[in-house]
């Protein structure tokens, strides 16, 4: 079954760093390219970064020059590493396994739905989530 678990979130200061990571099982990312979504309270569901097979990455505006994204695939992870956090980097950030979700028949059920980023994207693997709180 494929699952995504997500850690590293917590509480910084602005200017502060984290490093998020996101371990998957289930797949490998020869099956999937990778993403990390964010979830502000009153805010819709917004794609921060992702990283394909190919080794090409995409970054949202807003995190251009702050956050870089990486995956190990010898330990099936996907990083995040925030750096120079703003207030409104807070949120709830999800890893996502993108369209993956497109073939249930080999992959299985989701057993995370992403919250509302789910609801957005049906066709991605979520994992439960993991917060961001960023204080000035």
């Amino acid at each position: 079954e494929v699952q995504l678990v997500e850690s590293g979130g917590g509480s910084v200061q602005v200017g502060g760093s984290l490093r998020l990571a996101c371990l998957v099982s289930g797949f490998t990312f020869d099956d999937s390219d990778m993403g990390w979504y964010r979830q502000h309270p009153g805010s819709p569901c917004e794609l921060v970064s992702t990283i394909h097979d190919d080794g090409t990455t995409y970054y949202a505006d807003s995190v251009k020059g702050r956050f870089t994204i990486s995956q190990d695939n010898a330990r099936n992870t996907v990083y995040l590493q925030m750096n120079s956090l703003l207030p409104e980097d807070a949120g709830v950030y999800y890893c996502a396994a993108l369209y993956l979700a497109k073939d249930l028949s080999t992959f299985g059920e989701r057993l995370s739905d992403g919250g509302e980023c789910g609801l957005a994207f049906e066709d991605n693997y979520w994992g439960q989530g993991t917060h961001v709180m960023v204080s000035s």
